[in-house]
């Protein structure tokens, strides 16, 4: 079998025996109708809401939230939608990059596309360690501090552009994360983010999920204000498939239950090796990566080698993590430091600890091969090298199974809780 397979924006080929592929999965596929009247759509038949129209009308300011480049959202399509309809009004739009560096011009690019330089100079990067530019809200039932971008708590009128995918600790992306994490504080993100240690704190989950359960509890403390959520799901190629608008949180539970239409996706069995691909612009760096690593987890069979295929192309990202897995001699060892201390990013190590407890992690990235070591990861410079070696290692029977897009494909063998 010869297969393509992303890295970076570029594609490498691989070829192995027919009978060692146990299957090669993405997103499922879905029916796409015109993009723009699915988005119009929703913009004129909301949940628990006026129309959009009719809530831009005579507005003193409108905030737009929208994600950074680490999500595929479309926002530069909604927005050529919604451009006749805002153009003269006042509005500035803040880009929600929780604990994120800012985006790069090329990245402002890719979320704005042809209305960047129109658009730039209403643009706010968020920033979540910029204590004068937050205000304290109040505290969730699970103790965390809720501290919030100014301009958001000020704002007259808050329309929300966000997609929904699988959520490898909260659950799903989207709706009330474009809050928490995306314009609050520092404190209050790490506050939150310490519920990712939970069992409970899975993809797919929301019900007693605590990561999402208080994230949630922190945007009600904003449920006085005027707020417009625009939810889209993308297929494996980024068309909308579906877009839902309304109340921030009756709009994103619909959402919700399209996304897995889409993103969950049914294995015969599970494999001995799993080849997950974090694409482009997943594979911005080992932090977001990982979540390809936590999908792809769910399709391995105990003692197999899970394979992550991501260019990494700045590097490693936040790197608490990394350095709290490189201060450890053994994965258990990273679990137990966290038992005693967190900080953001924490959770990161914790997901990638455990599951070097039972199972081997590779790579194929552009990282220092020292990096990925430090973390369990055991790195190679091309994917036939590394999967001409774990089918040695496996056997010529063992099985493998391709994700093509990681980051957002959940696999499930029939029985599994949450598809």
């Amino acid at each position: 079998m010869e297969l393509a397979v992303q890295y970076g924006k570029d594609t490498v080929t691989i070829q192995l025996p027919d009978h060692c592929v146990l299957g090669v999965i993405s997103p499922n596929k879905v029916e796409i109708a015109d993009e723009r009247e699915t988005v119009y759509n929703a913009l004129s038949n909301p949940i628990k809401s006026q129309s959009f129209f009719e809530f831009i009308t005579d507005p003193q300011d409108i905030l737009f939230i929208v994600n950074d480049a680490t999500r595929p959202t479309p926002t530069a399509k909604v927005f050529e939608i919604l451009y006749d309809d805002i153009k003269d009004l006042n509005f500035k739009i803040m880009i929600a990059t929780g604990t994120h560096r800012p985006p790069t011009e090329d990245e402002l690019s890719f979320i704005f596309g042809k209305y960047l330089e129109e658009f730039r100079d209403k643009i706010i990067i968020h920033d979540s360690k910029q204590d004068e530019e937050l205000v304290y809200l109040d505290t969730t039932v699970r103790g965390t501090e809720v501290y919030i971008n100014r301009l958001a708590y000020d704002a007259e009128k808050i329309v929300i552009i966000s997609s929904i995918e699988p959520h490898y600790f909260a659950g799903y992306t989207g709706g009330r994360k474009s809050f928490l994490p995306g314009v609050a504080a520092y404190n209050t993100i790490e506050q939150n983010h310490k519920h990712a240690l939970e069992p409970e704190a899975k993809t797919l989950a929301l019900s007693g999920n605590p990561v999402h359960e208080d994230m949630e509890d922190a945007t009600k403390k904003l449920l006085d204000k005027d707020i417009f959520n625009i939810n889209l799901v993308l297929d494996n190629d980024h068309n909308i498939y579906a877009a839902i608008a309304g109340e921030l949180n009756a709009s994103f539970y619909s959402a919700v239950e399209k996304a897995n239409d889409v993103f969950c996706v049914k294995i015969p069995e599970k494999a001995d090796i799993v080849v997950t691909v974090a694409p482009y612009p997943m594979d911005i760096d080992l932090y977001q990566s990982q979540k390809a690593l936590d999908n792809g987890k769910l399709a391995l069979r105990n003692g197999g080698i899970l394979l992550l295929v991501s260019k990494c192309r700045t590097g490693v990202g936040h790197d608490n993590f990394v350095k709290l897995m490189a201060s450890s001699d053994t994965p258990q060892g990273t679990l137990d430091h966290i038992e005693q201390e967190y900080r953001i990013g924490y959770h990161k190590a914790a997901k990638l600890a455990e599951i070097a407890l039972w199972a081997e992690m590779w790579a194929v990235t552009d990282l220092d091969d020292g990096v990925l070591k430090s973390v369990f990861m055991t790195p190679f410079h091309d994917l036939q090298s590394a999967l001409n070696e774990a089918l040695t290692r496996k056997g010529p029977d063992a099985k493998v199974l391709f994700i093509l897009n990681g980051s957002i494909t959940v696999p499930y063998v029939v029985g599994m809780a949450g598809c």
